[in-house]
């Protein structure tokens, strides 16, 4: 084997497995976790409101 074929064959195999992750990314299996991620940054948020009136009532 000379390295065309072996490039060749790489360049495929790298190719697949691009495919294979694109598929994987799109699916509705993966999505409904994909969805969890993305809502993660919203979980951990302080009501301002309820700051707000603690600075209030702690300054009377």
């Amino acid at each position: 084997m000379d390295y065309g074929i072996v490039g060749s064959i790489f360049t495929v195999l790298v190719f697949v497995i691009f495919i294979g992750i694109v598929l994987w990314a799109y699916s509705k299996h993966a999505q409904k976790g994909f969805e969890q991620a993305a809502n993660l940054v919203f979980d951990d948020e302080v009501d301002t409101n309820s700051v707000q009136h603690k600075r209030e009532s702690s300054a009377k």
